[in-house]
Formats: C-alpha cells, structure tokens, sequence
C-alpha cells in the first residue's frame, strides 16, 4: 500500500535522506545528479516548493503503509493543460507495484485536481521496468527520443480523462 502526499516544507530530510540512500541504485538506469544537488539541497527544496506554489509544477512523495518515504513523483512544466510525467521510486520498494500505484494516482490527479489533459514521459530504452510502467498506465509510443543526449529512449504520452 502506498499514498502520494503533495511536497512539503517538512519532508526535507526524509526527502535528502531517500535520495542519498538510493544514489547509486538511480545512477545505473539515469544520470546521476551530482555532488551539488546534495550539497544544496535545502535551497534546492525551498525553490521546489516556490516553483509548485506557482502552478507550473505538483511535487509529491511517495509514502508507503508504515510512513517511510519510498519515491517520488512528479509533474513539471504544467502549461496549456499539460505536463511531463517524471518519477523514482527507492530499491528498497522497486518491484512491487510501487511504481505502477504511483504513476496511476498522479495521472488521476492530474486530470481531476490539476485540470490537466495530457502527460508526456521518457524513459531509455535500458529502463524496460519504466517502460512496463508507462504501459501499464496507458501511455503510448510517441516518438524515439534521446533524454540524456547518449542512450537511446523513448517518448510516452496519455491523453486524460477527469472522469476516470
């Protein structure tokens, strides 16, 4: 079981702390977010937070049954009813339909909370775990697509329904 909770001020550190704990684990399927981004992540966090309270992007956390934070999803670039789709769900939860549960409230969100119509999302084609969670959501092929200028991936997009 797991819920989503939009980003807040106080999950900071159990925000750096997940990140930290899962670092090498995201390094092997996207690249790895550097030295600078743990070093300022307390500024990072705040212009997150100002960057949702203006409406262009929804943060959320990924909570499991116990409290813990095990991922993260987001939706960024919210313009003209749409956004793109991006998330990382933790080793420690990888595998068990985290992901999946996950990416199907935030598309439920974005129809009926954010007033959105549709979501674009890439993966790499080295990622087939993401790949099998877009399917799952009902994302379809867009385009080939090249996200980080090297390994060769894939574009997505689902076109939302508020009533679902």
């Amino acid at each position: 079981m797991m819920r989503l909770e939009r980003l807040r001020a106080d999950h900071a550190d159990a925000l750096l702390a997940f990140e930290r704990e899962n670092r090498e684990y995201f390094a092997r399927s996207v690249p790895d977010r550097g030295d600078t981004y743990f070093a300022e992540f307390a500024s990072r966090h705040r212009a997150l937070l100002a960057e949702q309270d203006s409406g262009l992007c929804h943060f959320h956390v990924v909570v499991d049954d116990r409290g813990d934070l095990v991922g993260r999803v987001n939706l960024v670039d919210a313009e003209e009813g749409a956004a793109e789709l991006g998330y990382r769900i933790g080793e420690r939860a990888a595998g068990r339909g985290v992901a999946t549960a996950a990416v199907e409230e935030v598309c439920h969100l974005a129809a009926a909370a954010y007033r959105l119509s549709v979501l674009t999302a890439v993966t790499t084609l080295d990622n087939p775990a993401s790949m099998a969670v877009l399917a799952r959501n009902g994302f379809t092929f867009v385009e080939n697509f090249s996200p980080d200028g090297r390994r060769p991936g894939v574009r997505y997009q689902r076109r939302l329904d508020a009533t679902r």
